[in-house]
């Protein structure tokens, strides 16, 4: 079935043709008695949220600038410009600050998740980049973003395409709340064992024995500098890549290194940001067989000195984030996590017998979440590529069976 395209502009699909600006005032830290405070640091570049570090907003204005469900905004400014954010309600309340701009779309016009998935698609991001050059870099207005070109087709035709990529997104989503589950069952053991001890009636086994970080790692060291480039297969991930104690190589970033030798990762690599205000300590580590993989200098490499101490090592430093966070050194925007100070962090290392029936609880968790990230990794694969297809009617959607 041949659908109908039309040319128009993100302005056109939108209630009053215009963008509107967000508020302009200072984040302060985040309480449930405060609106949430959309910034562009809480947005991914998938369009997705991080919601690892949200803050809110006191002014007495905010609820002016509140989000409304089928709008959607936009990051107007710095390197993350053109980074968006479709408003769907589900995630909550929030009021958009200053430097995001928003466009409320007009279902009357136009299938709102359409235009959320148009602004994922390469058209979209070929677009910003196009206008992102020379004097213009780094800045967008509301009068660019509504003059944006959009490929529309009919509507039955976007309720079709909309329904084909809701149905990619919805399983991406489970997986994710899978794995958000299984992290949160694997801390929740760990604390349950070797922090209240509740197997060993409440105290630690006498075998048990005082050691530092050092004593049971063959490797605390930061990563490389990197020298990016596009036409390589081999990977470098940065701080952005670690969050909610996962590791989303989508925002990693290809170079072309000298030598790495020891410092390419393994399976077990307990991964901590170590540097900046709001980042560092945050923890995560490699549960998949990592192939040409670093981390950049602003991240610190804890290798096991055994496969036994593997899952023990990793659930710690993730339970310990706010320790490791508190041994950073600097000023405020400066701050550094010396390696010697992660060295030197005291833990309890238990017997041997103990970390293997630990490990054979972990393995069977850890492997479900690789297998659940590599399937969202495929997803998103398939979205990329059908999105343009399906925008430009390559494909006939009436054929597609979801």
């Amino acid at each position: 079935m041949k659908c109908n395209i039309t040319q128009t502009t993100l302005g056109e699909l939108s209630v009053g043709r215009r963008g509107y600006y967000g508020l302009g005032a200072p984040a302060v830290p985040y309480s449930p008695s405060l609106y949430t405070y959309l910034r562009i640091t809480d947005i991914n570049d998938d369009g997705t949220l991080n919601m690892s570090d949200l803050k809110s907003v006191s002014a007495d204005n905010a609820s002016d600038y509140l989000l409304k469900i089928n709008d959607i905004v936009f990051a107007r400014t710095g390197a993350s410009t053109g980074r968006n954010y479709f408003y769907d309600g589900t995630d909550g309340d929030f009021v958009f600050a200053g430097f995001l701009i928003k466009f409320s779309l007009d279902p009357s016009k136009v299938n709102p998740r359409y235009v959320k998935y148009y602004c994922q698609s390469k058209e979209y991001r070929d677009w910003i980049a196009a206008f992102n050059t020379g004097s213009t870099r780094g800045n967008i207005n509301t009068k660019t973003l509504a003059s944006m070109p959009i490929r529309l087709p009919d509507m039955e035709t976007q309720h079709r395409i909309v329904n084909i990529l809701d149905a990619l997104e919805n399983k991406r989503k489970n997986n994710k709340q899978i794995n958000d589950n299984l992290q949160q069952q694997a801390v929740t053991i760990f604390r349950s064992w070797f922090v209240n001890c509740v197997p060993f009636g409440g105290i630690a086994p006498d075998e048990w024995k005082n050691v530092t970080l050092e004593d049971i790692t063959a490797m605390v060291s930061r990563g490389i500098t990197p020298k990016y480039a596009d036409d390589t297969d081999q990977i470098v991930i940065n701080q952005k890549c670690i969050r909610n104690h996962m590791i989303d190589l989508s925002l990693a970033r290809n170079h072309r290194p000298k030598v790495i030798n020891d410092k390419w990762l393994r399976f077990g690599d307990l991964l901590i940001n170590s540097t900046g205000d709001g980042t560092l300590g945050r923890a995560a580590q490699v549960w998949f067989q990592p192939h040409n993989v670093t981390v950049d200098s602003h991240v610190t490499i804890v290798r096991p000195v055994t496969e036994n101490l593997i899952f023990y090592i990793g659930l710690w430093g993730i339970q310990h984030e706010k320790e490791i966070e508190s041994l950073h050194t600097g000023s405020t925007g400066q701050t550094e996590l010396p390696r010697d100070r992660v060295k030197a962090m005291e833990l309890v290392l238990p017997d041997s017998k103990t970390l293997t029936h630990f490990n054979s609880v972990m393995a069977p968790m850890a492997s479900a979440i690789v297998t659940n990230l590599e399937e969202n990794k495929c997803l998103a694969n398939l979205r990329d590529a059908l999105i343009p297809k399906l925008m430009a009617g390559e494909i006939d959607v009436a054929e597609v069976d979801i």
